[in-house]
């Protein structure tokens, strides 16, 4: 078998998508955890490209220690020197430099005749040799330069020290067939070429970024570029997670290539980039997206249950997701209902199946998706003749403000009965449990807790999700309101409502 050599450059053409502007501590933070993903190569900076930039690329060769560390030059001495000091801690250190070869870019970018590239390449690629023995050389814009001169700069870049060469479809103008007529135009018309390891560098302007990665490696290509999460510049690049998992899913194309990543980080790292960056994950993004693994309809809910690989093709576990999801919602069928409500700890029959399905039905036209706390209150509803033994919330009135202590006043309904007390606390949500708690002369811990808006505007609807510890057990609930304080009780009363319903 032969190993796909992973380069990451998140933290490099990732970072240029705007908006994406990530501080060095941060950077480092992102290329420990790529580290442990078992990334081969991380490209870590631009380090002419600012003083944050230099200081990132040399913070992150001082820590990482498995990876190579790459640093970004242009074809300019002081580039090349500046990525130099930047790696000089590195244990491994990479240059690569970049130099645009298509005709367009010649014309409006450079200004330069072919033959002056020509010998730039030659000129800069020995200068970057004589600082670092690893050199990666891209033409940019390989994808709309003129093949028989693309040839000769592969070539004068070989001859003068490069050990990988990068192809790049620097404007993602490139389709699967096309990026494979090119890797094997390139091996069968560069004479040194088997003295490099080939490389791909695919954008996602018309969406085929992963696709043409793919098709390269097929082609000969053994060193992909990609991102996590698949971000930057415009479009992105070819995302980390499609790219690796592609390889690995489909054994019966890429059978006979591996690469080094740890696929259960994949799910972590994802997260972390996202929180770093701000950019949220699509819910339909292939791989780590929320709906990756959520089933909402019936014929798919029931398929899955009875075998996982008849609608999943990947293990999420193998993403580090603990488990796919079964959403429920209009699509969703009985047997998905009575799974959930198992898992919650529900025991029903037949009989109130069939009733509570037709409830969950007339719920699930009105609401998107349906959670826990809305099955627990069908619950309540079906068993509410069996016992009285739950809270209803009556009212709340809280006082609180800058410089006054939060108290609550919480009426509560228990057993036909109106009970009140009041309470002080840190803040009027805290003040709000510590009456309840009062009230029910319960002790429950809280274990987490937290608020999101659910819908935008003045009145969003606030949910607030709880989760408590109750006599050696575990209850979460969820409920929403356009009163956050009230959609936090309503939370709190329901995970203590279902130790007497479960």
């Amino acid at each position: 078998m032969e190993k796909i050599i992973i380069f990451d450059t998140t933290l490099r053409d990732g970072e240029q998508a705007p908006g994406a502007s990530l501080t060095s501590e941060q950077k480092l933070e992102v290329a420990r955890q790529l580290e442990v993903l078992g990334v081969d190569i991380i490209e870590a900076g631009f380090p002419i490209a600012s003083p944050d930039d230099f200081k990132s690329v040399a913070l992150i060769s001082r820590n990482v220690k498995k990876p190579a560390v790459c640093g970004l030059a242009r074809c300019i001495k002081k580039d090349i020197e500046s990525a130099y000091q930047a790696l000089k801690k590195a244990r491994h250190p990479r240059i690569h430099i970049f130099l645009a070869t298509s005709k367009i870019h010649l014309e409006y970018k450079f200004r330069k005749a072919a033959e002056e590239i020509l010998d730039i390449a030659k000129r800069f690629t020995r200068l970057a040799r004589r600082y670092c023995q690893d050199i990666e050389f891209s033409p940019e814009d390989a994808t709309r330069s003129e093949r028989d001169f693309l040839f000769k700069v592969i070539e004068t870049a070989i001859k003068e020290g490069a050990s990988t060469i990068n192809i790049p479809d620097t404007v993602g103008y490139s389709y699967p067939q096309e990026i494979s007529n090119l890797i094997q135009d390139i091996l069968n018309n560069v004479p040194n070429i088997n003295k490099a390891v080939i490389s791909i560098h695919c954008h996602d302007d018309l969406g085929m970024s992963v696709a043409n990665s793919l098709s390269a490696i097929l082609a000969g290509v053994r060193q992909v570029h990609c991102t996590i999460n698949g971000i930057g510049e415009r479009a992105g690049n070819a995302s980390l997670e499609e790219v690796v998992m592609a390889i690995k899913t489909r054994k019966d194309v890429f059978g006979d290539f591996y690469t080094s990543i740890n696929t259960k980080q994949i799910y972590n790292i994802s997260r972390l980039v996202s929180t770093l960056t701000g950019f949220l994950v699509p819910p339909n993004k292939a791989i780590v997206g929320r709906n990756a693994f959520r089933h909402e309809s019936g014929i798919h809910q029931d398929a899955v249950i009875k075998k996982r690989l008849t609608y999943e093709i990947i293990d999420p576990t193998d993403l580090g997701i603990p488990s796919s999801q079964l959403v429920l919602g209009k699509h969703s069928g009985r047997h998905a209902l009575l799974k959930r409500l198992k898992d919650l700890g529900f025991k029903i029959d037949d009989n109130q199946l069939e009733k509570i399905f037709k409830k969950f039905k007339q719920l699930a036209d009105r609401k998107k998706e349906i959670f826990d706390d809305d099955l627990v209150a069908l619950m309540e509803e079906e068993t509410k003749t069996k016992t009285k033994n739950t809270f209803e919330l009556e009212s709340i009135k809280v006082t609180t403000g800058t410089q006054v202590q939060p108290h609550a006043e919480v009426k509560i309904k228990y057993k036909n009965k109106i009970f009140s007390a009041v309470s002080s606390g840190d803040g009027p949500v805290d003040a709000c449990f510590k009456t309840v708690d009062k009230i029910t002369q319960l002790k429950p811990k809280l274990l987490d807790f937290n608020l999101k808006s659910i819908t935008s505007g003045k009145d969003a609807l606030g949910e607030a999700n709880v989760i408590l510890s109750l006599k050696g057990k575990t209850y979460s609930s969820r409920a929403s309101s356009t009163d956050i304080i009230e959609a936090s009780v309503k939370a709190y009363l329901g995970a203590i409502n279902k130790a007497f319903l479960i």
